[in-house]
């Protein structure tokens, strides 16, 4: 379909695009690699009057260290962060999600902030940094704040982000001894995941994050308690759907995403060697 008219505008700094957002409100919409607002335009599930394209802000792409942090520009785009030297013996897991999101032509423009921003519970990524118990940093009129992941996910592709704030940076501890597994079921190496868990284990403690189990991307925190506890992988697993209301499409019921759910998990559990 053909999105309804709208106007463009180029960011030409953080600032010059937190401006437009201020004087434009609801109306304006912020562009990075495009890969999720423009397939809402074009279903017309989104009708920006004016489109801010901040694809072209070099300043906010960039993956370095910073104490026991590694702080990831949010415009750092997908294949960056997946042949980083840097994100692979720092966060070997998100390294790992990122290689799996869509296909190399996505990988190529999308970019680690905008996939967080569109708060998608079917997106590998965000499940990624709540195991790795990530937060991301927003920028807005009242200077910088800094959010956990567990509560930057509110709802339904829906974030903490107010209207004229920006995703500047995402932050992940860094784990050099961990030991990781992001498992992931879908019909095509393409598609969204239809169930897909995220597993960390550092020094003895474990992180869980699951893919379309729920209406927002989730922690499976009862698996982490049980597997702290020193259970077995196929034991923590079986929690893995407990409180968790996973949708029901064309591609899977409630049960069988659950029953994906403690398989995956349990196979996370096993392959870091919970």
């Amino acid at each position: 379909m053909i999105p309804v008219a709208f106007d463009y505008e180029r960011a030409t700094s953080a600032e010059h695009a937190l401006a437009l957002l201020a004087e434009h409100g609801d109306d304006a919409k912020l562009l990075a690699g495009g890969h999720s607002l423009l397939p809402l335009m074009k279903y017309r599930l989104a009708a920006p009057a004016l489109v801010v394209d901040i694809g072209r802000l070099s300043d906010l792409s960039y993956v370095r260290e910073d104490g026991d942090v590694l702080a990831i520009g949010a415009l750092t785009r997908h294949r960056d962060v997946e042949i980083s030297d840097l994100v692979r013996a720092q966060a070997g897991l998100l390294a790992a999600a990122t290689s799996k999101v869509g296909d190399p032509q996505v990988r190529h423009r999308g970019t680690l902030g905008g996939s967080l921003a569109h708060g998608d519970p079917a997106s590998d990524l965000p499940a990624a940094l709540i195991a790795l118990r990530g937060s991301v940093v927003v920028q807005g009129p009242a200077g910088r704040r800094e959010v956990t992941v567990d509560d930057f996910f509110t709802g339904f592709l829906e974030t903490d982000l107010a209207p004229d704030e920006l995703l500047v940076e995402v932050r992940v501890p860094r784990m050099p001894d961990a030991r990781w597994s992001f498992q992931k079921f879908n019909r095509r190496a393409q598609d969204w995941a239809i169930v897909g868990a995220a597993v960390v284990v550092d020094g003895g403690s474990c992180g869980v994050g699951l893919v379309n189990m729920d209406s927002r991307p989730v922690r499976a925190a009862g698996v982490e308690a049980a597997a702290d506890s020193g259970m077995s992988a196929a034991d923590a697993a079986a929690v893995a759907a407990d409180g968790l209301e996973p949708p029901s499409d064309l591609n899977a019921g409630v049960e069988y995403r659950c029953h994906l759910a403690r398989v995956l998990t349990r196979r996370g559990l096993e392959e870091a060697g919970c």
